[in-house]
């Protein structure tokens, strides 16, 4: 892809942007709480709206997801489209009624240098308690007002930093078959899709955690969640990363589903600190074997 033209000076991001107190917090609850974070991260020139639409149309269309924001919680598939092109949706965002989310920015070598910084900050937490860090990437969400993102589910470890205007998350436990159920995991990591099944029963067993700029969320590998956005046009950065654990959980979920396919009823896998590490083996060899779900 072509890179996009982003000179500016350092001093912009010259300060580090999670504070003593935030890196602090994160350590104790990672990887398994939400948990609420400060930032610092002034305005960049990269996350500017006339940037971030000029990235969206330089990225390759695969990573680049837009639809309309009027949404329910709870969607079948894949929302449809606005009609619009992502820099149109993008530089009109405060009319366009939509929401957007641009996909694994570091393709850019200036967003790549600005997400390495960012994770770089934290990277000390993340190996103490989960190892080295694997599959860094980067996501930008713009948002209309009022705009919903439907319910669904991540396989990375998240934290979101809240840049422009306000919204709501609502985060459901990681590891409850009532929020997504053990079917729905060995779809998903078997090719399936990560939108979730709603129903308003539901909402009691979620929290909603209210992001205003300066706010980060740190969310947790596969934990369901919404988003509701504020009154105003939102900006917001995730930046994610995968681990040895997530990537076993994620082959004995594919495990599971090879093994129910065949008449067994296999026990759903263990969140940290469980390796999950005799099901990932026997997945990954089934896989370099050919085997099919």
């Amino acid at each position: 892809m072509t890179a996009i033209d982003t000179t500016f000076s350092g001093e912009a991001f010259a300060c580090r942007a999670f504070p003593a107190a935030s890196r602090e917090m994160f350590a104790r609850n990672y990887p398994e709480v939400p948990h609420v974070l400060r930032h610092e991260l002034r305005e960049h020139p990269l996350l500017a709206l006339d940037a971030l639409a000029a990235l969206g149309e330089a990225l390759p269309e695969t990573s680049v997801e837009y639809n309309k924001g009027d949404l329910p919680i709870g969607v079948d598939g894949k929302p449809g489209s606005n009609g619009m092109t992502i820099g149109e949706t993008i530089r009109h965002i405060a009319t366009s009624g939509s929401w957007c989310v641009l996909k694994n920015i570091e393709q850019d070598p200036a967003y790549a240098a600005l997400l390495a910084g960012l994770l770089g900050e934290i990277e000390g937490e993340i190996t103490a308690k989960t190892g080295r860090m694997l599959k860094t990437q980067g996501f930008i969400f713009v948002s209309s007002p009022d705009a919903v993102t439907p319910y669904h589910f991540d396989p990375e470890h998240n934290i979101l930093l809240q840049l422009v205007g306000s919204k709501v998350m609502t985060v459901f436990p990681a590891n409850d078959a009532r929020f997504a159920p053990d079917h729905v995991h060995e779809g998903y990591h078997t090719g399936g899709a990560r939108e979730l099944k709603w129903d308003d029963g539901l909402l009691a067993g979620g929290t909603p955690f209210a992001l205003d700029p300066g706010d980060a969320i740190f969310v947790p590998v596969m934990a369901p969640h919404f988003v509701k956005n504020g009154p105003a046009v939102s900006i917001s950065l995730s930046i994610t990363w995968r681990s040895t654990w997530s990537f076993a959980e994620a082959d004995a979920w594919a495990m599971n589903k090879w093994l129910r396919a065949r008449g067994l009823d296999p026990r759903r896998p263990g969140r940290w600190p469980r390796r999950n590490a005799a099901k990932a083996y026997a997945w990954r060899a089934l896989r370099r074997l050919g085997a099919k779900d």
